[in-house]
């Protein structure tokens, strides 16, 4: 999870201003979380708790409201009601690497980010995006190979993964639909020999740049292993001390 989270702080400053290189400073004085980090400890602590995701979403960004989400999204986290609203946003998928930690199946993974993804995203292609992720997170610290990995995600959703990085990065723009990030953040994974690479890949297309980084920072988190303690120690100095309960008593938990 910490990879996801890694992702979101590093991606946080190219956001507004996109790049087209992997040469860039890791992290600076304005790297800092935002709404991808809040939400994906939110689900953490959803399912440590076993408490209901659009109540959790809702209570971390009323206390944490100058995240940076979305503005269909800030409106829901206010609203007396909680119904969805037919989301295919990239939201669901940055949120949702917990699932492919807690959960030990394929079914089950599945199931579950359809749960986490349908209290707001319940478009098919938001649903999508989720499911695509958490999958992609469980067959990776499961140990399955890159080649399995962009196999099963291609059956599954019918992304296409052929395409390399240096055929997409030209044209590519900023995109926060779940179909047009999350199969470019899963090739920034694909093409990295680590967590660090996988993370300045998916920064380099110069899109939603901290949504790309956390998905790619997630799943290569998952297959690599333990992140360069510089990204730790950078990671942890960033976030509340209440974001750090939670992270490790997941990670103590489902063996992070």
């Amino acid at each position: 999870m910490l990879g996801a989270i890694a992702g979101d702080i590093i991606g946080s400053v190219y956001e507004a201003r996109p790049i087209k290189t992997t040469d860039f400073p890791l992290f600076g004085p304005r790297s800092t979380f935002t709404d991808d980090t809040v939400l994906t400890v939110a689900s953490a602590d959803a399912i440590l708790n076993q408490l209901d995701y659009a109540a959790v979403y809702k209570d971390y960004g009323r206390r944490y409201p100058h995240a940076g989400y979305g503005g269909t999204f800030i409106h829901w986290i206010f609203a007396a009601e909680s119904r969805p609203y037919n989301s295919w946003g990239n939201g669901s998928a940055m949120r949702v690497s917990p699932v492919g930690w807690a959960f030990d199946t394929v079914e089950k993974v599945l199931a579950e980010a359809e749960t986490s993804a349908a209290v707001t995203h319940n478009h098919r292609e938001g649903i999508k995006g989720a499911q695509a992720t958490a999958l992609a997170v469980l067959l990776a610290h499961t140990g399955q190979s890159k080649n399995n990995i962009k196999a099963e995600i291609e059956s599954h959703f019918g992304y296409d993964l052929s395409r390399t990085l240096d055929e997409i990065r030209p044209g590519y723009q900023f995109d926060v639909s779940c179909q047009g990030s999350v199969p470019q953040a899963i090739i920034a994974f694909l093409e990295a020999d680590g967590v660090e690479a996988a993370i300045r890949n998916a920064i380099s297309l110069g899109g939603d740049s901290d949504t790309l980084a956390c998905i790619a920072g997630a799943i290569a988190d998952a297959y690599f292993g333990e992140l360069p303690a510089l990204i730790i120690n950078e990671t942890r100095h960033r976030l509340p001390d209440e974001f750090l309960t939670v992270i490790d008593q997941f990670n103590d938990r489902y063996g992070c």
